[in-house]
């Protein structure tokens, strides 16, 4: 392994922000992964585990460990009729694989198109938007069990799936490093239409939706909302969505309707499982004093989405910070809901 020492962290992030890594590795091989944990471990260091980047805050002081970014490719099918087997490389861009996959005909992913980040990272939360979370088709996933020193291959009701939870950021929280990922996907399988927005959307073009025609319209979406990485826009310097949708039980969203018609307003929510409501978080920062363009300090919110926090020029992981705890203690104040944010804070 090349272990590198006082490796800036924020160019290997979105929101571009933080200091250093004491030790820094990247690891290309399965045996790369256990070499590099077995040498931090050996050294009684901290060990984080990198991967796209798009997900984090890294304090501005860095990591005082060693940082091991995955960096694992590979893309694999099989199966026969239907339904076809992909093994992805943990480290394998993310929209690349959804890309093969509409290109293969394989419905299950065309909706979580343009998510910026590495397919390692998707089970982590659960990623979903517009309609599909990866637990739908993920089949199972490959890891390294730090804590029994062995690789595992975990069936996905073993990974604790939920709304952007699993075992791997919640029971199990830095127990394993996820080596692959395989995900059943339906050849010739109809597009998911259950989101408003796409709805909208095609009801107003008048056309059959197709994967392909799915997968560019959630990147239009996306790109109207700032959500996409596109050189030179400066919302892109985001950790995408900074809070969790809340999801309440009947009480508490009737309760929170009464204070919003209380106001004139009415609550936008969603169906949720176990008779529960998914209320946006982006609509309660926006009717919490929290604009889109608003700014504090170096730290802002997107001029295009409200739930992005972004790096308006050299902004410092403090500030970013700030303004979260702005927004959290401005929404709780004014509709007595805290919201959880959904990147990994790194060095606090």
């Amino acid at each position: 392994m090349n272990i590198q020492e006082n490796v800036a962290l924020a160019p290997w992030t979105t929101l571009q922000v933080g200091g250093a890594a004491r030790y820094f590795a990247e690891a290309r091989r399965e045996d790369e992964v256990r070499e590099a944990v077995d040498w931090a471990r050996t050294r009684n260091l901290p060990l984080f585990v990198l991967g796209g980047g798009s997900n984090i805050v890294v304090a501005d002081s860095g990591w005082p460990g060693l940082v091991l970014r995955i960096a694992i490719g590979g893309l694999t099918s099989e199966g026969a009729g239907n339904g076809v087997l992909f093994a992805v490389g943990a480290g394998f861009d993310w929209d690349e694989f959804v890309a093969h996959a509409v290109v293969q005909n394989c419905a299950g992913v065309e909706c979580l198109s343009g998510i910026p980040g590495n397919v390692g990272g998707t089970p982590v939360q659960n990623v979903g938007a517009y309609g599909q979370e990866v637990a739908d088709t993920i089949e199972s996933v490959r890891a390294l069990d730090m804590k029994e020193d062995r690789i595992v291959v975990l069936p996905r009701p073993a990974c604790g799936f939920s709304y952007r939870s699993s075992i791997f950021n919640r029971a199990e929280r830095g127990r394993y490093v996820i080596l692959r990922v395989n995900f059943r996907l339906q050849r010739g399988g109809g597009p998911n239409l259950g989101y408003a927005d796409l709805k909208e959307h095609f009801a107003q073009t008048r056309t059959a939706p197709t994967l392909a025609s799915v997968r560019q319209a959630v990147l239009d979406i996306r790109c109207r909302k700032g959500m996409l990485i596109l050189p030179g826009d400066a919302d892109c310097r985001s950790a995408g969505s900074f809070f969790r949708n809340p999801v309440l039980s009947d009480e508490q969203f009737q309760e929170l309707d009464a204070h919003a018609r209380a106001r004139g307003l009415g609550v936008p929510s969603y169906p949720a499982l176990e008779a529960r409501r998914k209320v946006p978080a982006a609509w309660l920062v926006e009717h919490s004093g929290f604009a889109k363009g608003f700014r504090l300090g170096s730290a802002g919110i997107s001029s295009k989405h409200a739930l992005a926090i972004i790096n308006t020029g050299g902004a410092q992981a403090s500030e970013i910070i700030r303004l979260k705890d702005a927004i959290q203690q401005g929404v709780r104040s004014t509709w007595g809901i805290l919201l959880e944010p959904e990147p990994e804070f790194v060095g606090f």
